[in-house]
């Protein structure tokens, strides 16, 4: 599908009943829990070990002290600070998210269009796609770090369309990466309302994995990451004749 079919598609989408998503969601989630676990666990172990990484050699972000935090120049100062420090590490974190959520993006494909699913959690690390990938990783946190030193209203804009990054970047990934950051926004900005309330819902029924036990979380939080993915389908869709399962495979 191309770039130009797909921006129609935006254009053109029909409004989308939340009941009839979020029961999509649930369904999905019902079916694809395991692999969203195992997607979820590798972003949390990759991302601990980047950070760990980053403060052993001394360039992880500085917190502020107990008295620090009630003065305001000083708590500004640092968050600041903060950001622009952190953005080294959060390139490398985006980076890999963006690949493991891609490849479950393409997992959750396969098993809604009933094919053979192939559960490669590392199919983006691959290196036709990983400085696609690394690109997108410095994109997305060049967006979030602008957002948020303009505190929480422009970051709870950016990120419905941010959220789209991985969907947009797993069923068109030969793509370029302008392309499918300019296809997340036009997305996200159409059906930004629908998407987060999506979210919200199936993050607090995610969360509830705490209830059982306090790591039970990991077991349930990749509900949150489906609204997206879904919104996607109900909008855009897929081709029959679209082979992007085979970009990357011939060697």
């Amino acid at each position: 599908m191309t770039f130009l079919e797909i921006e129609t598609r935006i254009k053109n989408a029909p409004p989308l009943d939340f009941g009839n998503l979020i029961n999509d969601v649930i369904e999905l989630f019902k079916n694809i829990w395991l692999k969203g676990f195992i997607s979820v666990l590798l972003i949390l172990v990759f991302a601990l070990g980047i950070i760990f990484v980053f403060s052993l050699i001394g360039l992880a972000p500085q917190n502020l002290t107990f008295q620090e935090t009630f003065e305001l120049e000083n708590f500004y100062n640092s968050y600041f600070l903060n950001v622009l420090y952190g953005i080294p590490q959060t390139i490398l974190v985006s980076t890999v998210t963006l690949a493991v959520l891609a490849a479950f993006y393409r997992i959750c494909r396969q098993f809604v269009l009933g094919e053979t699913v192939e559960a490669n959690y590392f199919y983006f690390f691959k290196k036709e796609y990983f400085s696609k990938v690394f690109m997108l990783g410095m994109i997305y946190t060049a967006i979030a770090a602008v957002a948020q030193l303009m505190f929480i209203l422009p970051y709870l804009y950016v990120y419905i369309p941010l959220s789209f990054f991985a969907v947009v970047l797993a069923n068109n990934p030969d793509m370029g990466e302008l392309a499918i950051v300019k296809l997340s926004f036009k997305l996200g900005n159409k059906k930004w309302f629908i998407t987060f309330i999506t979210m919200l819902v199936a993050g607090i029924i995610g969360m509830l994995g705490i209830i059982a036990c306090g790591i039970g979380v990991v077991l349930t939080i990749s509900i949150a990451y489906l609204p997206s993915f879904l919104v996607y389908k109900e909008v855009v869709g897929w081709d029959e004749s679209n082979e992007i399962d085979t970009i990357g495979t011939l060697d």
